[in-house]
């Protein structure tokens, strides 16, 4: 069936939390769900700070194999909002990878600061495989994971440079803050709200995203209605 261009893409940076689904060492076999904070990473992996000692990471450990469900409920509920399932496998990020993963999870959700310093917690990544979106009638059915996106992904030296633009810019509204940009749209909070701002096409070069930037800045509040 028809789903719109780059709406599972969308869908992940619109929301900020997920349900994992991990194989439960014990009782053996169960699936094992749990909610979850997570941020995405440059190539719009779910990426999760999780401790070691937690029983989704041990189950993990033992088997890799993964499910993440994100949605995005409206009105009617659940059920008349956009799904997506995830399938693939997680890993722990690699150590000259973990500094860049930091930063940005930490744009996202900053009060995941005082777990950094724990020591206890690190982070993983998927590895997608499959996923089945549902966006409503006649928007649903199975892909592939390389279909979610197939451009080369924006540098984190670029996306923090980028940042840094948002946060010098004077017609920037006050209560606006940037999350992160990527080559579809960049992720914001507005008034403590976050929302998505998706661009009418993807944008390849470095000043297209700035040019894109300063668009939805101009726009009324920073944002358009999805």
């Amino acid at each position: 069936m028809h789903i719109p261009s780059q709406a599972p893409l969308h869908l992940l940076h619109r929301v900020s939390e997920g349900t994992l689904a991990t194989h439960s060492r014990e009782p053996r076999g169960f699936p094992y769900p749990t909610a979850l904070p997570f941020a995405l990473t440059a190539r719009h992996m779910p990426m999760l700070l999780i401790s070691h000692l937690a029983e989704h990471t041990r189950n993990l450990h033992a088997d890799a194999r993964a499910g993440f469900l994100v949605s995005h409920a409206t009105e009617g509920g659940v059920l008349e909002g956009q799904r997506l399932t995830m399938l693939g496998s997680f890993a722990p990020a690699a150590p000259d990878e973990s500094g860049d993963l930091a930063r940005r999870y930490l744009r996202y959700h900053p009060d995941a600061e005082r777990y950094l310093e724990l020591g206890d917690f690190s982070f993983w990544v998927m590895s997608l495989e499959r996923m089945r979106y549902i966006g409503g009638f006649g928007a649903m059915g199975w892909l592939a994971g390389s279909e979610l996106d197939s451009l080369e992904p924006l540098s984190a030296a670029d996306e923090s440079e980028l940042c840094e633009y948002s946060d010098a810019f004077p017609e920037r509204p006050a209560n606006l803050r940037l999350l992160g940009i990527d080559r579809y749209g960049c992720d914001l909070m507005l008034g403590g709200a976050r929302n998505r701002f998706a661009f009418d096409y993807p944008k390849p070069t470095f000043e297209e995203l700035k040019a894109a930037l300063i668009d939805c800045f101009e726009r009324e509040g920073g944002v358009l209605p999805q």
